[in-house]
């Protein structure tokens, strides 16, 4: 049953406020960028993927690779919400043992499609999976997230031109697109702008919207759908932290872990 705009904005919330927690609970993790991509991964899990967490590994089930695997705690959070894993053990986040590694990791969370981490390489993996449901003749569909860092890999415009060049229109690539990465700014490290014009230069049905608005990303997703002989690109702008005022467009927030003081105060933000 499709959720309303309300209950999704209840979920963003509620997955924000485990994501601040788990990350203040390991003292260590990335809750810019986690912040970041909260409305595009509750909209996939909670509205849009053809997914049955009781049975994770349903042949026709749509899958969704976290390429920027660093923001696994948004994944985590949400997994847990919708059933796969236990939300009682996010708290566990990045210790010895837990089934929440500090990347996804299959070994751990077998209902994952990938493990990642390995920056770059989640839209060659789509690919794979794209050509695969052609080849054996299934509807299933694949998303795959990528950091607006990650995507000055050489890796990620080999695959956007593979998969242009074999019309793979199965596989929909988003970009958090929040103008931060590891060491500061995207425009001061490695510019990627205009980055729209890149992916349609490489053949790609291109969307950019706001990545904080359901009713945005509901629509560019339905587009995608419905866009045939080529794949889509959903452009993303963000806001590195969103949600919490101190971290928002904080470069310090990429991998750092709020103090506990720090954890109160964004939680006070987030009720």
């Amino acid at each position: 049953m499709a959720k309303s705009l309300e209950e999704l904005q209840d979920l963003a919330k509620r997955i924000r406020r485990e994501i601040v927690v788990m990350i203040g609970a390991a003292k260590s993790g990335h809750p810019g960028g986690s912040l970041s991509a909260v409305e595009m991964v509750v909209e996939l899990y909670f509205n849009h993927m053809h997914i049955d967490p009781h049975n994770p590994k349903w042949p026709d089930r749509d899958r969704f690779i976290l390429s920027k695997g660093h923001a696994c705690p948004v994944l985590y959070a949400a997994m847990a919400e919708a059933g796969y894993t236990p939300i009682d053990q996010l708290n566990t986040l990045r210790k010895l043992g837990s089934i929440y590694q500090g990347h996804p990791d299959m070994r751990f969370i077998p209902s994952l499609e990938a493990s990642t981490g390995s920056l770059g390489e989640g839209l060659s993996l789509a690919i794979g999976m794209g050509l695969a449901a052609r080849l054996d003749g299934r509807g299933y569909r694949t998303y795959a997230m990528f950091g607006d860092g990650e995507i000055q890999e050489g890796q990620i415009w080999e695959a956007a031109m593979s998969a242009a060049f074999h019309k793979i229109d199965n596989i929909v690539a988003l970009v958090d697109y929040n103008g931060i990465q590891l060491d500061g700014f995207v425009k001061d490290i490695m510019e990627v702008a205009p980055l729209a014009d890149k992916w349609r230069a490489f053949g790609w049905h291109t969307l950019e919207i706001d990545g904080h608005s359901f009713p945005a990303i509901q629509q560019a997703l339905a587009e995608a759908e419905a866009t045939k002989g080529k794949p889509t690109c959903i452009v993303a702008h963000t806001i590195k932290g969103k949600g919490v005022s101190f971290m928002e467009n904080n470069p310090k927030f990429h991998g750092t872990a709020p103090t506990p003081d720090e954890v109160k105060l964004a939680l006070q933000e987030l009720q």
